[in-house]
């Protein structure tokens, strides 16, 4: 990387796992004032043994009257997480005057519990030990659902494919899952969001912190991670972060670890869905969110083992933030957002924890199991707020994928056009220089991180003082090592609602380089946007030594010609009349994902930085291609 391009700018605090509302909400208020509800007992702090003698720091959140506990067993509504459970203050006075008892834990190693922390690979156990506990309770009728977003839906995944007996249901919200398939491993690329993680919750809320000093140079540290940037890959004990060790062990061996295999096993539901509990789940996620693949996944996967419901809700949003219509440049219209998310969820845990005959498969949002938010409807005028109205318009539908799609290959042509002929030449290729010093910029997306290192959602593919590492009102598709293939203005309006995938066939002159692919939507020029506005849909990428498979890494021969395929995120949009589509293709996106040396050098361990020329083929041979998931007009 460029050591000028790392412009330094002032740091906003970073929420990516947990609803920021909620966080905020819970901040504002003094804990005095968040305590005095009459209607609400809180019992903190309790100390819940696992099976191993470790403690967990547990708040127990009980319904009252005049500041006495109600007598009587009760439904039970827990989360477990790791960002401090004295964030989960506003859900448990919620749901706890509404007649659940709410329990929120902090996880093994995190804020107040004992133990040390992992990844997700304890939550399993610990919440089933948590789960008896809570069964054996005199509040407790034993019946439990589950709520939290990011890692702390993961935490739901995990107590499912544990098969605890009391849980009843599950609502996971942007959640954790098939880590090594498209979410911290992307076909072999490391998603440096984790990266940002680690060195932002190293020094909050870890074993370290509980040390002021420590903590202190472990914020230090996070304070300079665009600094931190140029320095990778991270070794073991070269930097503050080895003042933590946990997560020091962690990032290395998972920024090391490329194949999908036992490592990334624990909420591997795609390749292990049987292990999953049969129970009522409900899927919530976003077009732009950091695991909307996967959330898609996690629904074909359980409804095709679960005997029980599943239901599935897309909208247009970003990590966590379903009560929001507006995500980066670009604002969805008002119905895009959930306006009463606690409600919603309560109207879910009403049907299954206590039986009510209310919405739930009746009427919305529960009135198919899937719901989607079919982006784009809108005329591009310029808001109030100077944001670009793509809008949208929310559809009913009883299946993922859309049986009804059409499968329609648009085929990379020579000059840059993109079409629905295959191309007719029988040698047609276009070669650049992928230099990983200088990589493209991310310019928003499928990311968890936001003010920080990354900027999620939707956003014009031009520079701005949003990022850091392309600061300036220069498109992407300038640049030289970004391949721009786009099709002629569209004579009507094409909807596109599915999982993408983009086939190419391409060489290169290194040993292993990545290959990155970007559908947009090209808005033409308006005289709110006289440049237009070029719309990120949905991106990807694939290492070239996993290009064969996910758990085996093969290097290439310098030269070869290779088949690739790139999984982007799935999208439901609306390209209107006059609207262009465009795939993007080059071999970096930093810092959404890590920067490939293309020397070949073991994972995450590399000491030097090759140019590489990248050829990507799109001839009569070589039908390189986007393949879209096209729904027939009615």
């Amino acid at each position: 990387m460029n050591p000028a391009s790392l412009r330094r700018r002032p740091l906003a605090p970073s929420y990516p796992c947990w609803p920021r509302l909620v966080l905020l909400f819970a901040a504002l208020l003094p804990a005095a004032l968040r305590a005095a509800d009459p209607s609400v007992v809180l019992r903190a702090d309790q100390k819940v043994p696992m099976r191993d003698g470790i403690h967990l720091a547990t708040d127990v959140y009980l319904p009252a009257r005049d500041g006495r506990p109600v007598e009587g067993k009760l439904p039970v509504i827990l989360t477990r997480t790791p960002y401090g459970k004295s964030g989960a203050r506003t859900f448990g006075q919620y749901f706890a005057r509404h007649g659940y008892v709410f329990v929120a834990q902090d996880t093994r190693g995190r804020y107040a519990s004992e133990g040390v922390w992992h990844w997700l690979t304890d939550d399993g156990r610990d919440g089933a030990d948590c789960a008896a506990w809570i069964a054996a309770q005199p509040w407790s009728n034993g019946r439990i659902g589950m709520v939290g977003t990011s890692y702390v839906g993961g935490t739901q995944h995990a107590m499912a494919m544990e098969k605890v007996p009391q849980l009843v249901t599950v609502i996971p919200v942007d959640a954790v899952a098939n880590m090594g398939r498209q979410s911290l491993r992307n076909a072999g690329a490391f998603e440096m969001r984790f990266w940002n993680w680690i060195m932002l919750n190293a020094g909050r809320g870890s074993r370290a912190a509980r040390d002021p000093a420590t903590a202190a140079v472990l914020k230090e540290m996070a304070d300079h991670r665009f600094d931190y940037l140029r320095l990778l890959p991270v070794r073991r004990g070269t930097t503050p972060l080895k003042l933590a060790p946990e997560f020091e062990d962690w990032l290395i061996e998972a920024m090391r670890h490329g194949a999908n295999d036992a490592f990334w096993e624990q909420n591997n539901i795609v390749d292990f869905p049987e292990r999953y509990q049969d129970l009522p789940v409900y899927l919530v996620g976003g077009w732009y969110d950091s695991w909307a693949g996967n959330t898609t996944a996690n629904f074909v996967a359980l409804t095709r083992t679960l005997k029980s419901p599943v239901y599935l809700i897309m909208g247009p949003w970003i990590h966590g933030a379903q009560a929001r219509s507006a995500h980066g440049q670009v604002e969805f219209g008002a119905e895009a957002a959930i306006a009463d998310e606690l409600a919603w969820r309560r109207e879910w845990f009403d049907h299954w924890l206590k039986g009510a005959a209310n919405a739930v498969g009746r009427a919305a949002p529960f009135a198919t199991k899937v719901r989607l938010f079919i982006m784009g409807t809108g005329d591009g005028h310029k808001t109030k707020d100077g944001r670009l109205y793509h809008g949208g318009r929310w559809r009913e539908e009883h299946e993922w994928p859309l049986a009804r799609a059409r499968a329609t290959p648009y085929y990379l042509q020579a000059g840059g056009s993109l079409a629905e002929q295959p191309p007719a030449t029988t040698a047609a290729a276009t070669s650049f220089v992928y230099d990983p010093r200088d990589p493209v910029p991310t310019l928003g997306g499928n990311i968890s991180s936001h003010n920080d290192i990354l900027q999620q959602g939707a956003w014009n593919q031009r520079g701005g003082p949003e990022f850091w590492n392309w600061p300036k009102p220069i498109p992407l598709a300038a640049r030289n090592d970004v391949l721009v293939f786009q099709t002629e203005p569209l004579a009507a309006d094409l909807e596109v609602t599915g999982e993408i995938e983009v086939k190419l066939w391409a060489s290169s002159s290194a040993v292993d380089t990545d290959f990155t692919a970007k559908l947009i939507d090209v808005y033409p020029p308006s005289p709110d946007f006289p440049g237009g506005f070029d719309l990120n849909l949905g991106d990807g990428i694939v290492r070239a030594r996993f290009r064969e498979s996910l758990k085996e890494e093969k290097l290439m021969t310098p030269g070869t010609v290779y088949p690739f395929t790139i999984k982007l995120y799935p999208t439901a949009n609306v390209f209107k009349r006059g609207h262009r589509i465009r795939v993007d293709i080059s071999s970096s996106n930093f810092p959404r994902f890590d920067v490939n040396p293309n020397t070949g050098e073991p994972l995450g361990d590399h000491r030097r930085l090759v140019t590489a020329t990248n050829t990507i083929l799109h001839d009569r041979d070589h039908p390189s291609h986007v393949l879209l998931p096209v729904i027939p007009a009615r």
